[in-house]
């Protein structure tokens, strides 16, 4: 059952970025500052292509200005408690709200140069910081630690180095009040079985646990979640996540079967996750021949409304040592190809503009979402402050844009020879033959030719079901 659902063992590779004194992977040497979502190197492109008025980054850019959470005229309102789920009062978009205001105005900051900006997401965050003790509610609770407290490190992350900013406190928040509950629902999935939460429960957790040991510089937290992201019992580790690649090289995102909404939910933490990950050296991107570029085409051709195969599979559901079940996803849901989230400029830059891989899925869903925006351009309920956004001006990078401070591989169990970022020269989404778009890589440049256009489970517990058509890839690392 393991090898069927292809989960494998072997070795770690934790890739180092050529630019860095001593390797970001190497066993106590410091963690990168800025080095979460963005980087000195992504910043100062910001600023520079913004100010030069190059498109897309200037459309980018006034999507951001636009929005009234990156306003400097914006007040906190912090809470002692915060309930999601349950709870008097259930507050918790409170919380999303300032926590959005604080990243999009240190955003703004660096772009700009205006400090008011600077000042107004410090006081956000020290305010927060010198009150909230504990979130509260139903399960809903583990969500509300993974999403926003992923969210808060990386705002904090963006002026930490601020005068203003206390960010021993913010340090403090992230370590008693939201990696606790994250760290927790991945070693104990809320007393369920570890099957009973679809992946996006374990990939915002992860996406806490991770940001947590780079704004704390606390490398054993950071390994606790490279090595979940790679064995996980749980659902949002990649190989249960993606458990199915196919003969087309899409491979199938498990919670196709549920909805889209959540589907690319996951897909948007996943693709966090390993940014995350690739600023500080350690590349996910290609980790499993670059498994998730595959899981990531796969949604984002069923997005824009494709078809494609699912394999059935049937899922444990319950509370250990309590009640017990079990759910079938037969087929892949249906799909609005109106709906859009934040998620793919981020995506589709990493592995076209840093990697040169054909991924026209890709490229075409952040053509039609750009110029993306953030928390308040996608509604006011909690969906649309699921991931921090304005990914078109933030990722759009230039073709071959990888040099100085990304991974280097390290080479392969077999010895082998990759490709720049340890991805083998051929991996792709798909490969070359058929009439797959993503096979030719014809579609990438009228892809991102639209974009710039703009004007300013425990292993065994997942039972698949195989079909002939299906290529299982039970291979270790």
């Amino acid at each position: 059952m393991l090898k069927a659902t292809g989960i494998g063992t072997g070795a770690t590779a934790l890739a180092t970025p050529a630019a860095l004194a001593t390797p970001a992977g190497a066993a106590g040497a410091p963690l990168v500052h800025p080095g979460l979502l963005h980087t000195r190197a992504d910043l100062d492109r910001m600023a520079a292509k913004v100010k030069g008025g190059a498109r897309p980054y200037a459309a980018g850019f006034a999507k951001l200005t636009a929005n009234r959470h990156a306003q400097s005229g914006w007040r906190a309102n912090p809470q002692a408690v915060v309930y999601r789920g349950s709870g008097t009062p259930e507050n918790y978009r409170i919380l999303y709200n300032d926590i959005h205001a604080a990243y999009q105005n240190a955003l703004r900051y660096h772009v700009s140069g205006e400090e008011a900006h600077a000042d107004t997401a410090v006081a956000i965050l020290n305010a927060w910081s010198g009150k909230l003790t504990r979130l509260e509610g139903s399960a809903d609770r583990f969500l509300a630690a993974g999403l926003y407290g992923y969210q808060f490190a990386n705002a904090a992350e963006l002026v930490r180095d601020h005068g203003d900013f206390d960010l021993g406190r913010a340090q403090e928040l992230m370590r008693s009040v939201f990696h606790p509950l994250s760290d927790d629902f991945l070693t104990r999935h809320n007393g369920a079985v570890v099957t009973n939460y679809w992946p996006n429960w374990d990939l915002a957790a992860l996406a806490c646990v991770l940001a947590t040991g780079i704004l704390c510089d606390e490398r054993a937290v950071v390994e606790r979640a490279v090595e979940y992201f790679k064995h996980g019992d749980g659902m949002g580790s990649v190989k249960h996540a993606i458990p199915v690649v196919h003969e087309d090289g899409l491979g199938e995102w498990v919670e196709a079967g549920r909805d889209q909404g959540h589907a690319l939910l996951g897909v948007g933490l996943m693709g966090t996750v390993c940014e995350m990950a690739w600023n500080q050296g350690i590349d996910l991107y290609g980790y499993d021949d670059s498994r998730f570029l595959k899981g990531a085409q796969y949604v984002a051709k069923w997005a824009l409304g494709g078809d494609v195969p699912y394999t059935a599979n049937t899922r444990k559901k319950g509370a250990i040592g309590g009640w017990s079940g079990t759910e079938t996803a037969s087929d892949a849901a249906g799909v609005d190809p109106g709906m859009t989230r934040p998620i793919w400029a981020m995506i589709a830059n990493h592995y076209t503009r840093r990697r040169g891989l054909p991924a026209s899925y890709l490229t075409r869903a952040a053509a039609k979402a750009a110029p993306e925006g953030g928390g308040g351009d996608y509604g006011p309920n909690s969906g649309g402050f699921d991931q921090l956004g304005f990914g078109t001006l933030a990722f759009t990078r230039d073709r071959g844009e990888a040099a100085v401070g990304s991974p280097s591989p390290n080479p392969g169990p077999s010895g082998g020879s990759r490709g720049a970022g340890g991805v083998r020269p051929q991996a792709s989404a798909s490969p070359v033959g058929g009439g797959d778009l993503a096979a030719t890589g014809s579609g990438d440049a009228a892809g991102w030719a639209a974009a710039a256009g703009i004007g300013a489970l425990a292993g065994g517990l997942l039972l698949l079901r195989r079909r002939d058509r299906v290529s299982r890839r039970g291979t270790g690392e």
